[in-house]
């Protein structure tokens, strides 16, 4: 008979382990508690506005491409795909608005403009950025991480050293570019990685080479246009889906969970592996012998940050945004304390505000725009709706004064959501946004392990365990575990 595996969420992670699993043969079934697939990149409409949930960058195609390649797929066959130009651009604290080009020649040309003479700093920055980017993928990312051995390879061990993995990225920017503002767009891909980038290794200026190569892209009906064609690819290996169930408790035989109990059934299973919140399942679902880590030892996490959103529909046209658009008119060092070093609600935020209307006529209705905010805050701090009501007067109050233009009495949607949002809809622990923070003492083999070593049949994928935050990463994480799932089935038969 064929193995079962239960999958536990259905997020990019338990998307891919799914079909990973299934294409291998195995019985297969995700276990989801919303009504729809999708996690943090669920989508919901309203009056002929088409909301992304959560994600809205695609980078690293590289990664989609390759994961749908392994089902005889290519995106172009899946969704349209399109690279922005501008990729994106940055509101500046001195009125200046900078937009990022997608062409290597254009990005040189704004360098040398800012700063005269970081255009060959720059060719030599992306290079080394190249060189982490394609090391790292190649030698560390699609690895489960159970200890340090796996790394210990003469070749990978010399490779550590030019990745910079001990050196921060601060310092390695600032080696090579002394304008504030060239500063703020090549720290800006790590921001949401969960530590300054004074703490973050320089390894993580792979993420450049993500930015301004590989660039920018977006899939036309919104990100969850990924989703559905994994779930597509999913169900096409014989995945069955289980919507509307939450997953409750185990049962066990010995060290080996035999069903998942949830709110409507027991499931029998020989295998699981869990994408839903890691902290979430150890700490309450599983009986304390087989909690992986103490409660303390979740305590002491560096987490991601988490966000204050809004989904926002304008009965006009807008004008001076582009599909992205950071607005770092604001202290960069004092809101990233407030995330990082004295946890507090930001009293002069930065924003993110997506606008993807401008490419998507089909995400608003004619004449319209759809508008997505973010402001990135500290995990685990108070949240109710008078909070979200003074910061949304505040974006709205920099928004217009930096855009010339009145927008919020032409505001006919509005939808907040924060951190009791992250916990009611994902058990997100502390309210987190973007999961562990990959600080050096947590990178790789010290992140929470992706194997359990407590339950012999349970194993762990997303943004808690190995590699990280993101959505190519989450969509990564889920390869692997399934990789180890097969391993420990062909080691057994």
């Amino acid at each position: 008979m064929k193995q079962t595996v239960s999958v536990l969420g259905a997020g990019f992670s338990g998307l891919a382990a799914a079909a990973s699993l299934a294409r291998e043969g195995l019985d297969v079934q995700v276990i989801e508690r919303h009504d729809q697939a999708g996690g943090r990149a669920r989508q919901f409409t309203h009056d002929g506005f088409v909301f992304d949930m959560g994600p809205s960058w695609y980078w690293m195609p590289d990664v989609f491409e390759a994961y749908f390649q392994n089902f005889g797929k290519t995106t172009s066959e899946l969704y349209d795909l399109k690279r922005l130009d501008p990729s994106y651009q940055v509101f500046f604290k001195d009125g200046d608005v900078v937009q990022v080009p997608a062409s290597g020649e254009a990005q040189r040309e704004l360098f040398e403009k800012l700063e005269p003479g970081s255009g060959p700093a720059l060719d030599r920055f992306l290079a080394d950025s190249r060189y982490k980017y394609e090391t790292g993928m190649q030698e560390f990312v699609y690895k489960p991480s159970h200890s340090v051995f796996e790394f210990a390879d003469l070749r990978i061990l010399r490779a550590m050293f030019r990745l910079q993995m001990f050196s921060s990225l601060s310092k390695e920017v600032r080696r090579l570019f002394k304008h504030p503002k060239l500063i703020q767009i090549l720290e800006f891909p790590v921001l949401f990685l969960g530590a300054k980038p004074e703490k973050t290794p320089a390894l993580y200026s792979m993420m450049n080479h993500a930015d301004l190569t590989l660039g920018t892209w977006y899939p036309m009906g919104g990100m969850h246009q990924i989703v559905k064609s994994m779930e597509d690819i999913a169900r096409e290996q014989g995945v069955r889906f289980q919507l509307n169930e939450d997953v409750q408790g185990f049962a066990f035989e010995g060290n080996r969970i035999a069903g998942v109990k949830t709110n409507a059934t027991v499931y029998t299973t020989d295998a699981v592996v869990n994408t839903m919140d890691y902290h979430h399942l150890d700490q309450q679902l599983l009986p304390k012998p087989f909690q992986e880590y103490s409660a303390d030892y979740w305590d002491k996490r560096v987490m991601a940050p988490s966000s204050l959103l809004y989904y926002i529909g304008v009965d006009k046209k807008l004008t001076g945004l582009t599909h992205h658009n950071l607005f770092f008119d604001a202290d960069f060092g004092a809101h990233a304390a407030e995330i990082y070093d004295h946890p507090a609600w930001p009293e002069d935020p930065l924003f993110y505000v997506c606008c993807p209307s401008v490419t998507d006529s089909s995400v608003a209705p004619a004449g319209m725009e759809n508008l997505f905010i973010l402001i990135p805050v500290a995990p685990g701090l108070e949240d109710h709706q008078v909070i979200h009501d003074a910061y949304y007067d505040l974006v709205m109050d920099r928004l217009e004064k930096r855009t010339g233009q009145d927008i919020r009495k032409h505001v006919i949607y509005k939808r907040s959501y924060a951190h009791r949002d992250f916990q009611k809809d994902y058990h997100a622990f502390k309210g987190n946004a973007y999961g562990l923070a990959n600080t050096l003492f947590q990178t790789a083999f010290l992140k929470p392990k992706m194997k359990s070593r407590k339950v012999e049949n349970l194993w762990h994928a997303g943004q808690l365990t190995v590699p990280g935050p993101g959505v190519p990463p989450s969509l990564i994480s889920g390869q692997v575990a399934a990789q180890e799932v097969i391993r420990d089935q062909k080691r057994k038969a």
